[in-house]
């Protein structure tokens, strides 16, 4: 978004989700880049607009911090942090969440919230039908 263009602009959170198989590296930054990269399609989201990203794990995944798929994206300047979700009995197993929080001039009932995968189940209400 142009500095022009800020007038209007909040910050607006984004939500997503995605499942990965196992707990490796690979599947880990691979599932985070295929979140990120949909969450910032369906909202017009340019990396200068994104003010910062939180992510959240199931304590099954381990192997990699998602931060890195952001990283490899370019999201270089981008203020990320981790944490690892409460350990629900009976609850989805190897979940990557995100909040994603950014200046945006779009309504909160623009915002596209992107649940991907396994995921779909945690927000049926919310997920597209297709996948990206």
């Amino acid at each position: 978004m142009k500095e022009a263009d800020w007038r209007g602009c909040r910050v607006r959170g984004i939500r997503g989700a995605v499942t990965v198989e196992r707990d490796e590296g690979a599947a880990i930054v691979d599932a985070t880049k295929r979140l990120l990269s949909a969450m910032i399609e369906r909202n017009e989201v340019e990396i200068d607009d994104i003010a910062s990203v939180l992510f959240s794990l199931t304590p099954d995944l381990r192997a990699v911090f998602p931060a890195l798929g952001a990283r490899e994206m370019g999201w270089t300047n981008v203020p990320m942090l981790h944490f690892c979700e409460i350990d629900v009995p009976g609850s989805l197993e190897r979940v990557i969440r995100v909040l994603m929080h950014v200046n945006t001039t779009r309504g909160i009932d623009a915002i596209e919230h992107v649940y991907l995968d396994g995921a779909v189940v945690l927000r049926p209400d919310l997920a597209r039908t297709t996948t990206t």
